[in-house]
């Protein structure tokens, strides 16, 4: 059962990744149907560590050496430079209500 599960999981990403692409493509911001409407909306970028060697000590955690990861994607957010990290560009998300 978790096998079939896991197909059905996996197809409808696949699906929703087509319907995406397909309504950035032809710049469609809005679908509506009878029993669904999907629209996209701006995505939020992800920080991306380039060096974690020129991430400064504010953003490390004491002893265990451990990345503060929220705190520096808020810097990044707010504008804030921080050498060896950046804000990927953000991906448009799929929203589907049902009806």
């Amino acid at each position: 059962m978790q096998g079939r599960l896991d197909r059905l999981e996996d197809r409808a990403s696949k699906r929703r990744q087509i319907a995406k692409d397909v309504m950035v493509e032809l710049d469609l911001k809005k679908v509506t149907a009878p029993d669904f409407s999907a629209s996209l909306r701006p995505g939020i970028p992800a920080l991306v560590v380039l060096n974690e060697d020129a991430v400064p000590k504010t953003y490390w955690e004491p002893g265990e050496p451990r990345l503060r990861r929220q705190i520096l994607a808020s810097d990044l957010k707010g504008g804030a430079e921080v050498a060896g990290a950046t804000l990927s560009n953000p991906e448009p998300v799929l929203s589907v209500r049902v009806r």
